[in-house]
């Protein structure tokens, strides 16, 4: 019998880090629509905890919706009235939404 170098657990898709799924189900963030000024919708979301990656969040709801935003203090701002698909998105994303 001949061994091998293969490692039969190279084909799986295994993450850097597996726990990073539990973090996302166990934040309960919450989305909500403001009116800012001349009558234009933002959704804000809130209830990031420490190490999330907004940023990279914001940018991909971002290209989702086609729509502009920011990352301000804690929390993502996304131009529009979008909130029902945001929760969608955030929830495929393994995220709890309130």
């Amino acid at each position: 019998m001949q061994l091998t170098d293969n490692d039969p657990f190279d084909d799986l898709d295994i993450p850097e880090d597996p726990t990073a799924d539990l973090d996302r189900a166990t934040q309960r963030l919450t989305v909500r629509t403001e009116e800012r000024r001349y009558g234009k919708k933002m959704v804000v979301i809130e209830g990031f905890e420490d190490g999330v990656d907004s940023q990279s969040l914001a940018s991909e709801l971002k290209s989702a919706l086609g729509t502009g935003g920011t990352v301000k203090e804690g929390h993502i701002e996304i131009q529009g009235d979008h909130a029902k698909r945001v929760r969608e998105l955030l929830e495929a994303k393994g995220y709890q939404v309130a």
